[in-house]
């Protein structure tokens, strides 16, 4: 039987560039259109991402991922990309953020910490320690 056939590598990856960042419209057309309960859809699905986690992580596929990948293919595009989508991120996280931190603000607020000592001085690090200890409970009772 002969092989199927298929276009060269490099009209396929063009296509998919063409194609897919035209995309956009379609994307937001199809966020907006679903009906479809994304946050109960993704909890229920909770056991089959720990089990595909943990498979993944048996096998030693993250750390085949990262030596596939490489610093270099990392370091470019963050370069290329990371800088101007980590500030509109930033721009639009403002409200998430400040949601977010709010306890913790909160918290730190009202640790009682003991008399701040002079510089350098190891009374100083029971100040460090009764925010983290503070910060600590906070996260793991939520």
């Amino acid at each position: 039987m002969p092989p199927p056939s298929i276009r060269g590598l490099g009209v396929v990856a063009s296509k998919w560039k063409r194609r897919a960042g035209s995309a956009g419209d379609e994307y937001a057309q199809g966020i907006a259109g679903t009906s479809k309960d994304w946050a109960g859809a993704t909890a229920a699905g909770e056991a089959a991402y720990k089990q595909g986690v943990t498979t993944a992580a048996n096998a030693g596929r993250f750390g085949k991922g990262v030596a596939r990948a490489g610093t270099a293919k990392w370091k470019a595009n963050a370069t290329a990309k990371g800088p101007a989508r980590f500030s509109q991120g930033v721009e639009l996280a403002e409200g998430d953020y400040q949601k977010g931190f709010a306890p913790f603000h909160e918290a730190i607020g009202r640790t009682d910490l003991p008399q701040r000592g002079p510089r350098g001085s190891e009374s100083n690090y029971g100040r460090v320690s009764g925010i983290g200890k503070a910060l600590h409970q906070l996260k793991t009772s939520r």
